[in-house]
């Protein structure tokens, strides 16, 4: 009898040490499944690498186009000397980003959101992909969109025109999702951008469409003009303050200029930024650099005192020109970057204006609104004497260590709007102008000089250039990436087809559809 009772005692603890087996065995530094689940955790929590990872670090900007577009430059002979600044290529990183960092855990997102009815998360993990993808095609041209992630055909690359029609649709289909759910409140938990406000988030849906249609004006200028007017009539509007600039945190990290600036001291202020900047007395020079440590360097602008190392330069020694510029201090406390301003979108609709495209408003009133949001969002002064001035112009550029790094400014540019210019005349100043505020943002800047030649930038002065990658002429400038060694290891018929679709060779002189070259209008 004891031995029946004394079974029973343990078969009860037993089951009562059972009943909470799983939450005693499970590891509590881990988040569970349930956990992953309440509140839209599974579904929210990637959206912080998707919004970081549109952008790069060192290799995938700095030595890109921070440098192609004369913003920064490096007074650091890698590779003994060359590499991608003087045009021949050793590091080529940001279609990885892309798609490791943006379009596979976006991929995830989606599919998980439509299997469980979420479609506004789903629709914010396109919105990420066509902002990515955005930006890589920019350096490559074709790309992996329509297709990826489909069974049997996810190598497949899109033609340029076949990719901006599916962006465009895919705009199409996540503004219909947000102006569905404009009082949708679960994104908030996971968007340190806008804070979950729907009506931001469609107001950048309409400033990204405008800026995709400006790229391709010169190529499909009707295709453009229709998708421009759409972005430009929207009831949901465009970012129209500063206060409503698309930023993307830096969820705790350092701003990568900052690390490459004053950690590694292989970035400094580009020539091109002296030039333009000095010349046209421009305030937002001290906002975005810090004077140099040698005054012997500028002693043709003693009153600014900045100076700049040239792009594509020859370089001896890194030591020979850390007294340079440095990028300003102020750098080394940001919690988050630019990433689409007001003051593009002024700059989007000057251009849209002067192309004639209705709702876009008056090209001058454009600009000077653009100038003054730009000189606003920088903490810049001065902004009414800087639009009125009509006499300053670009100064050309010594290097006072190596003579070779000289040149004269190829821009006469001034300030002040004046109605009498020809459109050429007046996009230069506007593009001009542009390029200033997307300081921290150049991939668009690089856009905008290939396709319009503005700002006048400075050829470089040691072009290494070859039938490697492709040749760049003494007068002109490196015009795309070429496809990665990845894709060409991995996926050579898909690399095939692209180029095919590219128009010429896999080269960093071949130029993407939208970069026609000759004239603007």
């Amino acid at each position: 009898m004891k031995k029946i009772f004394f079974a029973i005692i343990l078969t009860f603890a037993f089951f009562a040490c059972t009943d909470n087996f799983e939450e005693a065995n499970r590891n509590h530094y881990r988040i569970s499944d349930a956990e992953l689940d309440q509140d839209n955790n599974r579904l929210g929590s990637p959206f912080q690498s998707l919004l970081r990872n549109q952008f790069g670090t060192q290799v995938e900007e700095d030595l890109c186009h921070d440098n192609w577009t004369r913003m920064l430059g490096t007074p650091t002979p890698f590779v003994g000397g060359v590499n991608n600044t003087t045009y021949y290529v050793r590091w080529n990183r940001y279609w990885r980003r892309i798609y490791r960092s943006v379009m596979s855990p976006a991929a995830q997102v989606i599919k998980q959101a439509d299997e469980g009815g979420y479609e506004v998360f789903s629709a914010w993990a396109k919105l990420m992909q066509v902002y990515g993808i955005s930006k890589l095609t920019a350096y490559h041209g074709p790309v992996i969109y329509s297709k990826y992630g489909v069974s049997g055909e996810a190598n497949k690359y899109d033609s340029e025109p076949d990719l901006y029609s599916k962006l465009f649709a895919d705009l199409d289909a996540v503004q219909s999702v947000f102006s569905a759910n404009s009082d949708y409140t679960s994104l908030k938990k996971f968007d340190a951008s806008y804070n979950g406000n729907m009506a931001l988030w469609s107001k950048l849906i309409n400033s990204l469409r405008l800026r995709l249609a400006i790229r391709i004006v010169k190529v499909n200028p009707t295709l453009a003009q229709t998708q421009g007017e759409k972005a430009l009539k929207d009831p949901a509007g465009l970012i129209s303050a500063n206060s409503e600039n698309f930023t993307v945190s830096l969820y705790g990290r350092k701003l990568p200029m900052n690390v490459i600036c004053f950690e590694w001291g292989d970035t400094r202020m580009g020539s091109a930024m002296e030039s333009f900047g000095v010349g046209l007395k421009d305030n937002r020079i001290k906002s975005f650099f810090a004077p140099a440590t040698d005054n012997t360097l500028y002693p043709d602008h003693p009153d600014w005192p900045y100076k700049g190392i040239h792009s594509g330069a020859f370089l001896d020694a890194k030591d020979q020109r850390l007294t340079y510029s440095t990028v300003n201090e102020s750098f080394k406390s940001v919690t988050s970057r630019r990433a689409f301003t007001f003051a593009e979108v002024c700059f989007l609709k000057a251009e849209a204006a002067l192309r004639n495209w209705d709702g876009a408003g008056d090209a001058k009133t454009n600009y000077e609104d653009g100038v003054r949001a730009s000189f606003a969002d920088w903490g810049a002064g001065g902004v009414d004497a800087y639009l009125a001035d009509n006499t300053s112009t670009p100064i050309d550029y010594v290097d006072p260590k190596d003579a070779r790094n000289n040149w004269t400014s190829r821009s006469d540019i001034t300030v002040a709007w004046n109605d009498a210019d020809s459109n050429e005349r007046k996009l230069e100043k506007i593009i001009t102008q542009k390029w200033f505020n997307n300081f921290t943002n150049s991939n668009e800047a690089w856009v905008d000089h290939r396709r319009t030649g503005y700002p006048k930038l400075p050829y470089n002065t040691k072009n290494d250039s070859n039938a490697d990658w492709g040749v760049i002429a003494a007068d002109d400038f490196l015009r795309r990436m070429p496809f990665p060694n990845s894709e060409r290891d991995d996926n050579p018929t898909g690399v095939a087809d692209a180029t095919s679709k590219l128009g010429g060779p896999d080269e960093i002189g071949t130029h993407l559809w939208w970069d026609t070259g000759g004239a603007n209008f």
